[in-house]
Order: structure tokens, then sequence, then C-alpha cells
């Protein structure tokens, strides 16, 4: 089977829903897909794929952007909405420095010290 030109595309709807429109979905993109989390409600007109609703813009960014990546890396033709793109700064928090200093003042695990070898 000769793959499709046409490209699967992730968009914003104009109800700020993010949904995929037209493209091959097939059996192992819907996978891709369900994996990033979007879902697949009956419709008319076939199925309709689509984030959850009311995440917050930045969850469906990034979900979109994970999507459209793992798609991309499984060869197929993908268009992503320019406003889906995460954008690094905001898709990593930033470290802090509470975090590392809590974990070096923590004590080991009592299971872990019972099972260290004797010397």
């Amino acid at each position: 089977m000769m793959p499709s030109s046409e490209p699967i595309g992730i968009t914003r709807g104009r109800g700020g829903e993010v949904e995929v429109n037209g493209g091959p979905v097939d059996s192992f993109a819907a996978a891709v897909l369900r994996r990033a989390g979007f879902l697949f409600e009956p419709s008319l007109r076939g199925p309709w794929v689509r984030l959850p609703f009311d995440m917050g813009e930045a969850w469906e960014n990034e979900h979109a952007t994970w999507a459209a990546d793992m798609l991309t890396t499984a060869r197929y033709h993908v268009e992503l909405d320019p406003s889906l793109h995460a954008s690094l700064t905001s898709a990593i928090p930033p470290p802090t420095g509470r975090r590392t200093t809590m974990m070096k003042a923590s004590q080991p695990s009592p299971l872990i010290a019972a099972h260290r070898p004797r010397r």
C-alpha cells in the first residue's frame, strides 16, 4: 500500500479544541495519537480525534507537539498548527536548588542500609 501524500493535520479549532484534521490515520497512527492523549469520539463524519477539553493551553501544546514528533519519527507527514508548538522553556520546569538540597540532606532508607554488603 502506497503512503498517502495528504498530511495529518493537528490544529486548534475555532472553539479552542485541539483536533486532528485529515490525513492517513491508520491503526498505527491512531495508537500513537492515543498514546499522546488524543481521544476518538464517534461522529457522523467518522471519528473526531481530539485532546480532552480544558486541560490548559500549555498541556495541549505539549501533547500536540509530542504527537507530531512521534508521528514524524514514524515517517508520517504531519502539519502542526504553529500555535501548538510547545516551547522548550514552557515544557520543562526550571530547576530549583531546594530539591537538590533536600535530597542531599535526606538519610538513606533503612531497607537500603540493611542490604549493604558487610566488610
